[in-house]
């Protein structure tokens, strides 16, 4: 570039570019936030050494005397050509990954419960204890909260249980106790427990809080089992229907062999067969309720009289019968019968409606083969399980 005498020296746009994307190292852009750091709360506190690159110490100008200057997110070293990133930037990464400034779960509260699962009963019992800093769902910040329970898989207003509401608190203290009744086992092993926390509205519709699920794996049985869990929301398309059950049904089976001679004349030998009760029924009627009662028979039936009824119990999903049938029969027919007990909601002056129902023989699988057969071999003791209602029965018209 050559400049006349007189002439006012100009520089091309051209050879401005040139000038300005001179071959060199790449360095970090600097930005505001390089000057301020955000530490992490775990992270290890930064000494002020002087040899450490984020040092506030003056710089050691080419002459010797020293110059103030901001606090530079380079190195010494980048200065010189063989720059690298500094600590500052590295800080920042783990800043941005490792914490964040609100956590949704605890934003939504923390549910403290306990559980208990009886094998001699069959039954899981849930206190819930407390809850701590509910998300406000009122005007006034406040809440009105209570809790629901929902076992996973199965109809979701067959098995719901529900607390009392607490008033005007984000901190609610319940210690109330809810009990489900007829769970087996295996339910423990493959059922869910939902612990749903909503907000009650008496001018609008009830308003979700937040919610913690338990597999009932976690809890031994005869163990009483504490949990502290923080709220989270439900996850997305979730059915919490589940068709294949329609509730439970307590069954006693007793089979006794006709008198030897020489013995009481007046008892009978045959099956007896206990209808105790029923938990968790699917609602049938539009008031969330049946109205239900039980039919069993034994197959096949040649001359249809085997069949026998209980009574009706109004506006209940768990029923208590208490009521118990006899068929005399000897124990070689007995082995080639099959008991078929179904569960029907009432329904005047139309048809009533089918819930479900269970077969009992020699050619079934799982408890109610079970039940069975150890009621065709400990002749004269009374055997009684809980067993799931299930729709695979034909679901023909009932004529009553």
């Amino acid at each position: 570039m050559t400049v006349r005498k007189g002439k006012k020296l100009t520089i091309s746009i051209q050879e401005h570019m040139a000038i300005d994307v001179c071959p060199g190292p790449i360095r970090p852009i600097r930005q505001i936030s390089a000057y301020f750091p955000r530490l992490s709360p775990t992270a290890e506190p930064i000494s002020p050494n002087p040899a450490s690159p984020l040092a506030l110490s003056p710089e050691v100008g080419a002459s010797g005397g020293t110059s103030r200057s901001l606090l530079s997110p380079l190195q010494a070293g980048a200065r010189g050509g063989g720059g690298t990133l500094s600590a500052a930037s590295s800080i920042e990464t783990s800043v941005d990954i490792c914490s964040s400034d609100s956590d949704d779960s605890t934003a939504l509260g923390t549910l403290e419960f306990e559980l208990r699962y009886e094998r001699a009963t069959s039954s899981l019992h849930c206190t819930l204890i407390r809850a701590k800093g509910l998300k406000p769902m009122d005007f006034n910040g406040l809440a009105d909260p209570y809790v629901k329970l929902h076992l996973l898989p199965g109809a979701c207003k067959a098995n719901k249980l529900k607390t009392k509401t607490v008033r005007n608190s984000l901190n609610p203290v319940w210690n109330e106790t809810l009990t489900y009744i007829g769970i087996t086992e295996e339910d423990m092993l493959r059922k869910t427990l939902r612990l749903s926390v909503c907000d009650e509205d008496k001018l609008t519709h009830n308003e979700f809080i937040g919610e913690s699920r338990v597999a009932l794996r976690r809890v031994k049985p005869d163990q009483t089992k504490r949990f502290y869990t923080c709220l989270e929301h439900p996850p997305p398309n979730e059915q919490l229907t589940s068709l294949e059950e329609r509730g439970r049904l307590l069954l006693s089976l007793q089979f006794l062999p006709p008198p030897a001679e020489g013995e009481a004349e007046g008892r009978r030998g045959g099956l007896y067969v206990g209808v105790l009760r029923c938990a968790h029924l699917a609602a049938m009627d539009v008031n969330g309720f049946s109205d239900p009662y039980v039919k069993i028979y034994l197959k096949p039936d040649v001359k249809k009289k085997s069949k026998h009824k209980t009574a009706v119990i109004k506006k209940t999903l768990n029923p208590e019968f208490n009521e118990e049938f006899f068929y005399e029969i000897s124990l070689s027919e007995l082995v080639h019968k099959t008991l078929e007990v179904t569960v029907w909601d009432y329904d005047l002056g139309r048809s009533n409606d089918f819930i479900g129902g269970v077969c009992l023989s020699c050619q079934v699988q799982g408890d109610a083969l079970r039940h069975w057969m150890d009621c065709l071999r400990n002749k004269g003791q009374r055997v009684e399980r809980w067993h799931i209602l299930a729709n695979e029965l034909p679901q023909t018209t009932c004529h009553d």
